[in-house]
């Protein structure tokens, strides 16, 4: 077996993953595609129905950052921000399929924009 190859390759292989790996999730979507930020509410059976941990579980399963909080009106809050198509993707699973527990009557999207950096390093359930 000849070691150049594989210190050729070593050399020249990329090194952007590696540096992208070691600032994050938040830098690594930053430096991607553009980034979307959109507001949701969802309405239905969403409260003692661990709604909001599966919520946390699916962001971090797609890879979008944000937030989610029950409301004193029985409904289930929050904000979404990545790469446009995880932010449907997300949207989508808000919108149709929730916690096991739950039923989705509607749920309401709004201030959709674009922004030029992330305003959260991780995805949280917020009290």
């Amino acid at each position: 077996m000849c070691p150049l190859p594989l210190a050729a390759a070593a050399v020249t292989a990329p090194r952007t993953p590696l540096r992208l790996l070691s600032r994050g999730l938040a830098a690594a979507m930053s430096t991607a595609r553009p980034l979307k930020s959109v507001d949701y509410e969802v309405f239905g059976r969403v409260q003692g129905v661990c709604f909001r941990m599966y919520t946390e579980d699916e962001a971090r399963k797609i890879g979008v950052v944000g937030w989610v909080k029950n409301t004193s009106k029985g409904t289930v809050t929050g904000q979404v921000q990545g790469p446009e198509e995880k932010v449907n993707s997300m949207k989508s699973w808000l919108s149709k399929v929730g916690s096991p527990s739950s039923r989705i009557d509607r749920t309401n999207f709004s201030n959709e924009k674009t922004i030029s950096k992330l305003e959260y390093s991780s995805f949280n359930i917020r009290y």
